[in-house]
């Protein structure tokens, strides 16, 4: 247990009076037992892919052995799409910093395979560690689509080989379309923009051009002057998907909550999962629409 001693300025006292008091307020900062952490996303032309973990303490010590153990083992996952009925199998990846364990199609029961298609919904249901869990999601329809990409140079920067990336997007009408973004440079992995997710409350049923930030490696230090810029020569692919209101709402409040992140203006947000039974993490789905742009040197 952990004591926590917070002085609080009376604020109002000090105006009325100008006399400064403060009041001793102790937290009882108490462990909490470990939880089912989900990470599950279906997209369209592709498999499902599912990471179990525990979740850890916030003042837990953090290294590659300890995350590599944290991994979920044994579980059972069945995921329906309404038709078909498939229950995943676990595989492992190796790298440097240990072992990755995730859950995918069966190869050996094909039958009852599926990838993901949009326009469907999916529900998942996880056994693990003698705790049942659920989620649902959809693929959405690909209605809000990228139309053009193109690059300008970019404005009040000294250096001249740097470039903002541009795209054109139509919304349909209607509210409600929903969507998440990733870059890929030169063919690096795919990462989500700073602020990836974002609704069409302002933009519904129009066209418009915006700028899209390079895609971030939160693993990474992150140079905030310079990081949402590509540069000459730079080949880009920009994966650009539909997504849920559910999957909106889990991204959304995730990102807020790591921006406040060290902030002394920030303010915790509750992460907004869909896993039942007090699981935390979410099962998203996403619909898919790649475009790619040659910036010349």
């Amino acid at each position: 247990m952990l004591k926590v001693l917070v002085k609080l300025s009376c604020t109002l006292a000090v105006l009325l009076t100008g006399l400064a008091c403060e009041k001793s307020v102790s937290f009882d900062l108490n462990g909490q037992p470990p939880k089912l952490v989900v990470e599950g996303t279906i997209e369209s032309g592709r498999p499902p892919v599912f990471f179990l973990s525990r979740s850890l303490d916030y003042f837990s010590e953090i290294n590659p052995s300890i995350l590599s153990q944290s991994f979920v083992r044994g579980a059972e996952i069945r995921l329906s799409n309404g038709t078909r009925t498939h229950r995943l199998k676990e595989y492992t990846l190796t790298n440097t910093a240990g072992n990755i364990y995730y859950y995918s199609i069966d190869s050996s029961d094909l039958a009852t395979a599926f990838i993901g298609e949009p326009g469907k919904n999916y529900t998942v249901t996880i056994l693990a560690e003698g705790e049942s869990y659920t989620a649902s999601t959809t693929i959405p329809l690909h209605l809000k689509t990228v139309d053009s990409l193109w690059w300008k140079p970019s404005p009040n920067n000294p250096d001249t080989t740097k470039v903002v990336l541009m795209a054109r997007v139509t919304d349909p009408a209607g509210f409600g379309n929903y969507i998440r973004f990733f870059t890929s440079v030169n063919g690096s992995a795919f990462n989500p923009g700073l602020n990836s997710v974002f609704d069409d409350q302002i933009v519904d049923g129009t066209q418009y051009d915006i700028e899209v930030e390079q895609g971030v490696d939160r693993n990474t230090d992150i140079d905030f002057d310079n990081y949402s810029f590509f540069s000459r020569g730079d080949t880009v692919v920009l994966k650009f998907t539909n997504i849920d209101r559910a999957t909106f709402d889990f991204w959304r409040t995730m990102e807020y909550n790591y921006g406040a992140i060290g902030s002394p203006f920030g303010s915790p947000t509750r992460v907004l999962g869909n896993i039942s039974s007090g699981g935390l993490g979410y099962f998203g789905g996403y619909s898919v629409q790649y475009n790619s742009l040659v910036i010349p040197k």
